[in-house]
């Protein structure tokens, strides 16, 4: 009995090794750096007087009012500040039509402002990202920032975005 079923663990294991699997692995490009500024000014350095001192992102399709979109913010090789977005807003199917399907993400952005000693204000912005998929590929191919296209995804190219305010 003890060889018979050591004979089928191998066999499977041989069968399994042995099938074909043609289909490839999809690759995934939704890293995005977003960039803002004002007259030149990097709007994200809050140790530059004038820029925003807090920034948060709230996705619009989220499961409740307040569902908070992760980022990170770090600096390019100009130390220049901007905000990295991997994933995390609910995507919405928006169109499925031949072998690819776009989906939506909706974001709200509220940037602080310090005005004076005990004055802030607070700014709200949306950004829509679509992303294209396909059965070997799933990308960034636009977004919109207060209902203004500001990229369009070029084969090969990092998804940077830039805003200016």
């Amino acid at each position: 009995m003890k060889n018979l079923f050591f004979l089928a663990v191998v066999v499977f294991f041989v069968l399994l090794s042995c099938r074909n699997d043609d289909r490839s692995v999809q690759q995934i490009d939704q890293v995005l750096n977003i960039y803002i500024d004002s007259a030149g000014q990097d709007m994200l350095n809050t140790k530059i007087k004038g820029s925003y001192t807090t920034v948060r992102w709230n996705d619009i399709n989220g499961l409740t009012d307040n569902s908070p979109v992760s980022f990170n913010t770090a600096k390019d090789a100009d130390t220049l500040n901007y905000m990295e977005y991997l994933a995390g807003a609910k995507r919405i199917a928006v169109d499925s039509s031949g072998g690819s399907k776009t989906y939506e993400s909706r974001i709200n952005l509220f940037l602080t402002k310090k005005i004076n000693d005990s004055t802030n204000s607070v700014g709200k912005d949306l950004m829509v990202i679509h992303y294209t998929s396909t059965p070997d590929l799933f990308e960034v191919s636009k977004i919109w920032y207060n209902n203004i296209l500001k990229f369009t995804k070029v084969q090969g190219k990092p998804n940077i975005v830039k805003i200016t305010k």
